[in-house]
Formats: structure tokens, C-alpha cells, sequence
């Protein structure tokens, strides 16, 4: 199977973002033969642009599917296949359910995306949301499925007594860390800020590292005390899910399906908006990481099916529908699962 990832290429740091990259080699490894077409200019203008580039080049390269990662590069695969391929599209975030500046609050301008995401689903043949938050745009079900991003646990290894020494962290600090974008009103530092503030204890600092490179990202979260996740919406969070894959204590806002995610795993709390329940739970998590250390986030992630090989065979087998392909057979985890039942 021949699968072409359309996506966005404006992203400064890396040609492809680390989530798309992790997900096309994990669909590799399973034989899928994935490239690239990355979309270039922000804006609709600049990205129907795209659509020539992107025609010329279905037709002169064979593949079975076109997956396109936001619903606007949708727009542009759909227009470029004219239905000579069929395409999946990925719903991100934002095309789904807009941008967030307050608990339930959206830009007014980013109900556009929305509508467009409405608009394109005749035209295509599956949607994957990562979350069932993000599914609720999707008005076809018979298209709809739910696949949240997995992780490489390859990748985000565990480092007995973590890294600190490597990161210059001191050995006798406590250390909360934030990892998205502070000028981002979405993510919400402010209220991790305010609630380590509210701690009032010289021991406990705030790690705000953004732009972090990729790798590092698992050096911090085996040496840091607390995750904090703080943000009013997400779709599936991949720093949630990576942060349970180095067993790193975790506090979150209820933003996406992180609640599902964290589950009821010892160390790892859901804290509303308000600074002081915030501040409560972080001192939860920081009492838990100073005197249990590591959470069994990881053992988390492999009975949700969020490892990566997992999820590459839920997406293939999406694929295989659209292509009218006899299913596959289960991985060997949800085999015993269901024999479990």
C-alpha cells in the first residue's frame, strides 16, 4: 500500500512536525510505503496554491490513499484528486472545534475552520479525530473514526534517576515543567504560573522551555517532578500521553480526553481553572513524586492500545476500508484483551 501525508510545511523548527513523522514511520514499519507533500503558505490563498503542485504530482506518482492532516490540506487533496484518489482526512484540533481563549470559549473568526470541516466531508472517504471531543464535527458517521495520536515508547524511553545532571538541573530542586507555547492564550501558563506562586515554596521551580527540540523533551520528562498541562482545549494531547510514557507525575486541566488518558493512575491529578484547586493537585503531585517517585503512567498507555504500533494498525485498518480490503487481524495486546473480557 502506497499512502501520501499531506500536511502543513510551515512549521519553523522541523519540514515535518514530530507527531506526523512518528505516525509515518510507525505505518512504515508495518510495510506502508508513506511520503510527503507538505503544504506551503499560511492562508487559504497561499494553500490553494498547492492544489496544482499537488495534482501534477498525483499524476505523475501512483498511490491508494491521500491522508491529509488538517481539514484545509483536505481541501487541497480533495481539489488536486478530483476523486481519482480517495482521501482520508485527520482533524487536528482547531478544524474541529476551534481556538480556544477561555473554558468553552472559541475565537469567533475560528468557526470558519469549523465550517469548513463540515463542508468538506462529502468529498472524502474516512475522518479520524483524535479525540471524540474533535468527532463531534463529523456530521457523516459512517466515516467517523477515533484514533488518537500513539506514542513511540521506543522513543520515549524510561532513565533510571532521569537526566538532571545533563540538563544542569540541581539534584535538590523540585521541578514543574510546561511545555507549550507561553504566548499561546490557549495553553494557559498563567495558571501554572499563578499556582506554583501560590505554593510559596523556594524549593519548587517552574520549567517553561518552549521551543524545546524533540529529543530533549524525553530527558525532561524523566528528570522533572510534575507535568503540567493547563490549557482550555485540546483534541488528544500527545505531552500528556508522553509525560504517562516516562511515568512522570501529571497534573491537567480536563482539556480534550487528557481525563481519559490519566485515568485513576496514582500520581497523575485533573485540576480545574482556578489557581488554588490547581495549586492543591500540584502539591499532590509534587508529595507523590517526592515520596513514590515515578508513576506507572506507561503501563497506562499499553492497556489503552496508545503505543504507536497499535494506532499504525488502527489507521491501516481505516485504509483498508476505504479500500475495500479484507480487515485485519487484531495485534496480539487486544487479542488477550478480548479474551480477557
Amino acid at each position: 500500500m502506497r499512502v501520501l501525508f499531506v500536511f502543513s510545511g510551515n512549521f519553523k523548527a522541523f519540514p515535518v512536525s514530530p507527531f506526523t513523522h512518528a505516525q509515518a514511520e510507525s505505518l512504515r514499519a508495518r510495510g506502508i510505503e508513506v511520503d510527503y507533500f507538505p503544504i506551503r503558505g499560511k492562508g487559504w490563498k497561499n494553500y490553494l496554491k498547492n492544489v496544482g503542485p499537488l495534482r501534477r504530482h498525483l499524476r505523475a506518482q501512483r498511490y491508494d490513499i491521500v491522508h491529509a492532516h488538517y481539514s484545509l490540506c483536505g481541501w487541497v487533496a480533495v481539489l488536486a484528486s478530483l476523486g481519482r484518489v480517495p482521501v482520508v482526512v485527520s482533524l487536528m484540533g482547531d478544524d474541529a472545534q476551534g481556538t480556544f481563549v477561555a473554558p468553552g470559549r472559541i475565537e469567533w473568526k475560528s468557526r470558519i475552520p469549523i465550517l469548513m470541516t463540515r463542508l468538506l466531508q462529502p468529498f472524502v472517504r474516512a475522518m479520524i479525530s483524535k479525540a471524540p471531543d474533535l468527532a463531534r464535527v463529523v456530521w457523516r458517521k459512517g466515516i467517523s473514526h477515533i484514533i488518537p495520536n500513539g506514542v513511540r515508547l521506543e522513543q520515549f524511553q524510561l532513565f533510571s534517576g532521569g537526566c538532571r545532571e545533563a540538563l544542569g538541573l540541581q539534584p535538590d530542586r523540585q521541578y514543574v515543567l510546561f511545555l507549550g507555547n507561553p504566548d499561546d492564550p490557549n495553553k494557559n501558563i498563567a495558571l501554572v504560573r499563578e499556582a506554583v506562586r501560590l505554593l510559596d515554596r523556594p524549593e519548587v521551580e517552574l520549567l517553561a522551555p518552549y521551543p524545546v527540540k524533540h529529543e530533549q523533551v524525553v530527558q525532561l520528562l524523566n528528570s522533572v517532578d510534575v507535568l503540567t498541562l493547563c490549557s482550555f482545549g485540546e483534541g488528544s494531547p500527545n505531552v500528556i500521553k508522553e509525560a504517562m510514557a516516562c511515568n512522570c507525575p501529571i497534573v491537567s486541566t480536563p482539556a480534550g480526553d487528557a481525563p481519559w488518558v490519566l485515568g485513576d493512575t496514582p500520581g497523575c491529578y485533573v485540576a480545574g481553572y482556578e489557581p488554588a484547586d490547581f495549586a492543591e493537585k500540584l502539591l499532590w503531585a509534587l508529595q507523590f513524586a517526592r515520596e513514590q517517585g515515578r508513576t506507572r503512567g506507561r503501563e497506562r498507555l499499553l492497556e489503552l492500545g496508545l503505543d504507536a504500533e497499535t494506532v499504525a494498525w488502527r489507521i491501516e485498518s481505516v485504509y483498508r476500508q476505504v479500500l475495500g480490503q479484507p480487515p485485519l487481524p487484531a495485534p496480539i495486546p487486544l487479542q488477550r484483551q478480548k479474551a480477557e473480557m
